[in-house]
């Protein structure tokens, strides 16, 4: 049975992704150019990082986040974005809502954990009203896009297991498409996201890598000396600048489209 990747440590996963999120999520907002005061849906809001990036971004006239982590929530309750957003629990193929309730509805760096995606897109048109938009972004994690890939890579390499979402390959660019066609949303568009974030150090890069779940669950299953080894295989495929600083890069895969009138 494959180990299930977990969210529930929100100050971890800010530190970890929030980041990422937010590097990719000010790119996503621009592409969707959406006119101010709408009312938004966020699936899979978790921490609350990108639900505060809509309020910065997109002046929104109300948002609704929903997770199925209480820890998660609990942290994006700590925001200040949570006197203006509201979040609950809940299931992004069984949504808490009625139909029709929100201008926009999106999924950050979601898609992949939603075990039925054409389940979760169905979900978000219902809640959509005709001519308001559905989207979301998701790292390219067959093409090599997730931010932490080296690390990966590398523990692959080494015969680490490493835990996958049960839907990765539906982050493929024409997945995504083929996804929101066969949903019947109308204007389907897609684009490339690449940012790059940069770290103090190697020790900055590789304490915050080995916050994300999926590591931290292969992590348990290897010794001291093959982490030590782990981490020289890291550092050596991701060189410091002159400075010190190291900077990966991430990719992630886009789509756009509307709710038929």
């Amino acid at each position: 049975m494959t180990e299930q990747i977990r969210f529930d440590d929100g100050a971890g996963y800010e530190r970890m992704m929030g980041v990422w999120s937010r590097l990719a999520g000010n790119v996503f907002l621009d592409w969707l150019a959406l006119r101010p005061g709408l009312t938004w849906a966020d699936i899979g809001c978790g921490n609350g990082a990108f639900t505060e990036l809509l309020f910065e971004r997109a002046a929104p006239s109300a948002v609704q986040g929903v997770d199925p982590s209480e820890g998660q929530l609990a942290f994006a309750r700590t925001r200040l974005v949570s006197r203006a957003a509201e979040f609950r629990q809940g299931d992004a193929m069984a949504l808490p809502f009625g139909d029709r309730m929100f201008d926009a509805a999106t999924m950050a760096l979601v898609i992949f954990f939603v075990p039925d995606p054409a389940k979760g897109v169905a979900e978000m048109k219902r809640v959509v009203r005709p001519g308001g938009t559905i989207a979301a972004y998701a790292w390219d994690l067959p093409g090599g896009g997730f931010p932490m890939e080296t690390m990966h890579s590398e523990m692959k390499a080494l015969g680490v297991k490493v835990p996958q979402p049960p839907s990765a390959d539906i982050s493929r660019i024409d997945a995504l498409h083929a996804l929101w066609k066969d949903a019947g949303l109308a204007d389907v568009e897609t684009r490339e996201i690449k940012v790059e974030r940069t770290f103090a150090d190697f020790d900055d890069l590789w304490t915050t890598f080995r916050l994300s779940p999926s590591a931290t669950a292969a992590a348990k299953t290897m010794s001291a000396a093959d982490l030590e080894t782990l981490r020289s295989r890291v550092k050596a495929r991701l060189p410091a600048d002159s400075s010190g600083r190291i900077t990966p890069s991430a990719r992630a895969n886009a789509v756009k489209g509307r709710v038929p009138n």
